[in-house]
Parts: structure tokens; sequence; C-alpha cells
């Protein structure tokens, strides 16, 4: 009987303690969380007759994903440039003078319904005072080619459904995660999507003039898959988990998609196991399936932590 009472004192502190962070939970969603739909021009300049434009969600960069828009205008005429092979880097330089990239498509996919060239970025770091981000678009019209630098701001990410990783996997290669989508999840069964990317490691010293794209490439890796297990880590939840999930898969568009049930507001773990095409396991570990009332949850070596 002493051990029953017990029990429900103690179930009863976890759901008061969960009521209470979930008001809390809910009122940084109020002023944290917003969804952005709309693509705004984050970046433009001109080179040698012709307009750039970059447009991003919001109309700015953030550390993580990034989906990207280029138009290149003719300024005397204003109309669209007939471009081609237009190429985009992005680098960041710190304090000392290192440079180094992010995941990124290099050349960028022409889209002809709306004129504009696609791609993506991974940004894997703010700018600040000892880190600056710079473009290097190359493109060629009428046979000739041009090139330009130009240096953008990247933003935080305050949106923890949209955080990343970025990790040293058991083939000693270096891979970064990012989550993409949803940007505001719903207490419901929300289709989850990430990019999974492997930086190539050079195989010659750079060439030519800086920089050498060769030295800063990077692939979205193929038919890995990603096993989700998903819990609230925090002591009041009990390292709870929820049904229903299902792993994340590659589609057609490169990115991975699987399914995260969400069953209340709060801190959640994304739990990760990263296998490769042959099953193998590149990072990750098992999480404990105990429920632990007023103990904090464990999470895999590979994880991401999100907030809604």
């Amino acid at each position: 009987m002493k051990k029953l009472i017990f029990f429900l004192i103690t179930l009863c502190f976890a759901l008061v303690s969960c009521t209470k962070e979930k008001t809390d939970y809910e009122a940084e969603i109020d002023t944290v969380v917003t969804d952005h739909f709309e693509f705004k021009e984050a970046v433009a300049f001109n080179t040698e007759g012709y307009n750039i434009s970059i447009e991003a969600l919001n109309g700015t960069f953030y550390k993580g994903y990034n989906e990207i828009r280029l138009k290149i205008t003719n300024i005397q005429t204003n109309e669209d440039a007939d471009a081609s092979v237009v190429t985009f880097l992005p680098i960041t330089v710190n304090a000392v003078g290192n440079k180094v990239s992010c995941p990124h498509l290099h050349e960028l996919a022409y889209q002809p319904d709306e004129n504009y060239f696609s791609g993506y970025a991974v940004f894997t770091s703010e700018s600040n005072i000892d880190s600056i981000w710079e473009l290097y678009i190359s493109f060629r019209i009428s046979n000739q080619a041009y090139k330009v630098k130009q240096i953008i701001t990247v933003q935080e990410q305050t949106n923890k459904n949209l955080n990343m990783t970025s990790f040293t996997g058991n083939d000693d290669e270096q891979y970064f995660i990012t989550l993409v989508s949803p940007q505001k999840p719903k207490i419901a069964e929300n289709v989850l999507v990430a990019g999974i990317y492997r930086f190539n490691q050079p195989t010659n010293p750079p060439s030519g003039d800086f920089p050498d794209p060769s030295q800063f490439s990077y692939t979205e890796v193929s038919d890995y898959t990603l096993q989700l297990d998903p819990r609230m880590p925090e002591p009041s939840m009990g390292n709870h988990s929820s049904p229903n999930n299902k792993d994340l898969i590659q589609q057609s568009n490169g990115l991975y998609y699987g399914v995260v049930n969400y069953t209340m507001t709060g801190n959640w773990t994304l739990n990760f196991i990263m296998l490769n095409q042959r099953g193998q396991i590149l990072k990750g570990t098992v999480v404990p399936t105990d429920f632990t009332p007023g103990v904090e949850g464990i999470k895999s070596e590979l994880h991401i932590d999100i907030l809604f």
C-alpha cells in the first residue's frame, strides 16, 4: 500500500511539473517560432553590368539549412540575363584566416518556369566579428565568364525545430545533419525532413586561383537510414517516447523523410542512429526505454534537441 501511495505521489508531481513546463514552452513559442514561407531578397550586388539577387525564406540567411534562389539581371535593360553554369560557393573566414565551407549545391539548377537558379546552403555558424561568410559566384553569358565575391550575414537560428549537428562518423568521415521541416510542429504525427551531408576530403592540393571548389566539396549521402527514437528527456517527463514514429529514408529530392509523433509541447530530443547503405552504424547509440520520473533521460551520442 505504501508503495502504491508513493507511486501516485510521484506521478502527480510529474504531471504538475509537466503542466508548468508546458505552459512555459507555449509562452516561448508565441514569441520565437514563426513559419517562413515567403522568399525575399537576402542580398543583391552588381558585377560588370549585371545584378545578382539571392532570395531566401524571410529574406535572411540562417545557421542551418537555407534554400536559395538566385537571379541574374542585365542592369541596362532590366531583363533577365541568359546565364548558364551558375556556381555558388560559401566560405567562412575566421580571425586567423582559416577558410572552410559548408554543405551546399555548387552548380545551381535552373528553374525555367520562374527563371531563377535554385540551390541550398547549410551554414554551420553565424556571422560575428571573428568569422565572416563570403559567397563566391560564377556564371557564363555569351561564352564570357564572370566571377564575383560578396560578404553576407548569417543569423542565429532561433527556431530550435531547425537545429543541426555535425560529427565524425565511425568511418572517420565528417557528416552534417540539418533539420529542414517542420518549422512549427503540431501535437500530432509530423513529417520530419532532414538533410544528411558528407565532406569530401580533397585528394589533390589546391590548384588555380582561390577558391578551388575541389577543396570545399560536399555530397548528399545516398541510401542511408536515420533511425529515430524521440524522447522527452526532462526529469519531469520521465524519458517517455511516443508511438508511430518512422525512420528517415531518402527521397528523390535528396532529402530524408520520416515521421515524428509529438504527443505534447515541450523539450524533445531526436535520438538518431545513422546507418550506411550496408546497414553499418556510422554514429548513434540505443536509448534506454525505462520510464524514469525525476531522472534526466539518456540521449544517443547522435541527437538533435528541439523545442515546440
